[in-house]
């Protein structure tokens, strides 16, 4: 508790810890909720996954490195061997679903583009994450959902978020894993070996074959890591930086051009679980990566542009 009460303490990184604790108490419901669920085909297994990920998130600022590290070893050990399974088929029945959406109608979307809006109005008027936005628009989209039917109750919100969390599985944890892998390249210097790499290809000083490289190599690398925030990172540092920014090319204008080439790579990953994988089971699709094979020729025209438009406006 002194940790929320220290005064030195900026705000913004109490409030972003509240909502790693918030995420905690969800994990470990789904935990321990699997545990009651004799009837799971993997209830041990699969409750010793989401109860670790519930204390990692819940008090891994507190915990000493090891065991976060235990922790991580055996939340890791049943989801290699696949055992981490959802739970028995819940939800709501379709003809209640017809119901209440004949009585919300289009109200329905607005829970939704809470999230969306307080994202965008932290991140453009405060200092804090627009996680946090994201978290307070969770909260918002709850309130809303409570006035539209008195049988939204705490428990239904739980028992939703355990049974999307059944079906996402370890793929859930894929996204801020990545994000970390992303920086950890960083720190082991990654960049600077693929900067050695790449100066034998592009020729010194030529800034419209640097820009064309680190256009494609974001793609490429995001492919690989599954997030473009992951692999801007390493690849500005190994070929943005040396091989265009150092000409003299507008940092803001191809950073964010970059970016957006990078996006192009997780239309075209399952590594990229949350766009690619999550909605084909939550939407419970046939073929499980289809949705990346209707993406590829979008991803591939819109590539072409962002580079004819770096190249403009370098």
């Amino acid at each position: 508790m002194s940790f929320f009460t220290n005064p030195e303490i900026l705000l913004k990184v109490k409030l972003l810890e509240g909502l790693y604790i918030l995420m905690g108490i969800v994990a470990g419901y789904t935990g321990i909720k699997t545990l009651f669920e004799k009837e799971h085909k993997s209830r041990y297994p699969t409750a010793v996954f989401w109860i670790a990920l519930a204390v990692i998130l819940t008090f891994g600022r507190w915990l000493p490195t090891v065991v976060t590290g235990v922790l991580v070893v055996i939340m890791a050990l049943p989801a290699v061997f696949k055992k981490v399974l959802a739970g028995p088929a819940g939800g709501v029945p379709k003809a209640f679903s017809k119901a209440m959406a004949d009585k919300i109608g289009y109200k329905i979307f607005l829970p939704t583009l809470s999230m969306g809006t307080f994202a965008i109005l932290f991140a453009v008027f405060t200092k804090i994450s627009p996680l946090v936005g994201v978290g307070v628009g969770v909260i918002v989209a709850m309130i809303m959902l409570m006035f539209f039917s008195k049988e939204n109750t705490p428990k239904v919100f739980f028992d939703d978020s355990k049974r999307l969390l059944d079906m996402v599985g370890p793929l859930s944890m894929l996204p801020m894993l990545l994000a970390a892998l992303g920086a950890l390249f960083t720190k082991a210097g990654v960049g600077q070996v693929i900067a050695g790499l790449v100066s034998k290809i592009i020729p010194e000083g030529n800034v419209t074959v640097g820009i064309i490289v680190f256009a494609i190599a974001m793609p490429l690398f995001t492919m690989i890591m599954g997030n473009a925030f992951a692999a801007i990172t390493v690849i500005t540092v190994g070929i943005g930086g040396p091989f265009v920014l150092a000409y003299g090319a507008n940092p803001t204008v191809i950073g964010m051009l970059a970016l957006t080439c990078g996006y192009c790579g997780t239309l075209c990953t399952p590594m990229a679980a949350n766009f690619n994988i999550v909605p084909v089971a939550i939407l419970d699709m046939k073929g499980k990566y289809n949705v990346i094979k209707n993406q590829l020729l979008i991803a591939g025209l819109v590539l072409t542009f962002q580079i004819c438009y770096m190249l403009i406006a370098k």
